[in-house]
């Protein structure tokens, strides 16, 4: 907390002095305008007093040093004006890029206070089971509890990884994509059934067309229909349901995966694809969750040439949608 506070004050500091700043270099300029206009005034007035009024040439030559005169002014006024607008355009992204990297330094700061909570609870978790086992002889019923809240945890610990080191390598270019011809309905199923698994006493409406076959990485997709549903499972009621549907429409295919949660406010809607990025701060929010699943979600579908949206459940709740071609097969 107190670091966070520290930054805070750092932030307001920096914007404090470039406003400083700012305001010095227009004052600047403002005097700079008026010296060298009242210079170039006086030198003319100065021309002017030299001419002698019986000289024929003498309305011409007090048009050329009024012309001289106006012509310096004019050009003194754009200079300063290039001047102002390239100072303005400066400041703006100097704010702009300080303010970024605060942005960044919070949510990556945000991630690495999620990150150690999501590793340390599994881990946590695995270990009492394992030192219960070691000490106590159980019956068979709780020796399987135990085992399987186990196996969930690493489940658990398994998917955080390999979401951090895809990321990584998606990221990087490191990734080495293996796209191939792939039953889509098959990776939905499993998936599902897997969550099922997982949480027993969760409602779920499934419905999906068998045979869809897509080009795509088995691995990456996995990962996003996991991460789907499990942002579906993460935001919403252990009482209320999570829809899954897989259609065919067209030459197109459609996953659909709703809940009825609380739903994402509009403003939000964009920024819940980027890095770290989670609604909310990790102070107040209950959610478990890295702020990685989405951001991998939008990744792999941009990779696999698919289209992902988000959009209200009625009455309650987000809708993420993939639309992408199909293979005929």
């Amino acid at each position: 907390m107190a670091n966070r506070l520290y930054k805070i004050q750092w932030a307001n500091r920096a914007t404090v002095i470039c406003w400083l700043l700012l305001i010095y270099v227009l004052a600047a300029l403002i005097w700079w305008y008026i010296a060298l206009n009242l210079q170039n005034n006086q030198m003319a007035s100065a021309k002017l007093e030299m001419l002698l009024p019986q000289d024929p040439a003498y309305a011409s030559k007090v048009e050329k040093i009024n012309g001289d005169r106006n012509r310096l002014s004019a050009a003194y006024k754009s200079e300063g004006l290039a001047f102002l607008l390239v100072i303005l355009a400066g400041a703006i992204f100097l704010r702009s890029a300080i303010m970024r990297q605060f942005r960044i330094q919070n949510q990556q700061q945000n991630f690495m206070m999620a990150i150690t909570h999501e590793l340390k609870t599994p881990i946590s978790i695995a270990k009492l089971n394992m030192e219960t086992l070691q000490k106590h002889v159980l019956d068979v019923g709780k020796r399987e509890k135990i085992l399987k809240s186990s196996l969930e945890e690493i489940n658990r610990l398994n998917t955080l990884t390999g979401n951090i080191l895809v990321s990584a390598q998606l990221e990087g270019g490191s990734y080495l994509f293996n796209k191939e011809e792939l039953n889509f309905s098959s990776v939905v199923s499993a998936s599902v059934h897997d969550f099922e698994n997982r949480f027993p006493n969760r409602t779920w409406k499934k419905e999906w067309t068998e045979g869809l076959f897509v080009s795509g990485d088995p691995l990456l997709m996995q990962i996003l229909v996991n991460n789907l549903i499990e942002n579906a499972v993460k935001y919403s009621p252990a009482a209320s349901p999570v829809s899954v549907h897989l259609k065919k429409e067209g030459d197109e295919g459609t996953l659909e995966v709703t809940d009825e949660g609380a739903g994402i406010p509009k403003k939000e809607r964009k920024r819940i694809f980027q890095k770290f990025y989670r609604v909310g701060n990790e102070n107040t929010r209950t959610a478990q969750g890295t702020g990685l699943g989405l951001y991998l979600c939008r990744k792999i579908t941009q990779d696999h040439k698919m289209q992902l949206q988000v959009s209200d459940n009625h009455p309650q709740g987000s809708r993420f949608t993939v639309r992408f071609k199909l293979l005929n097969i």
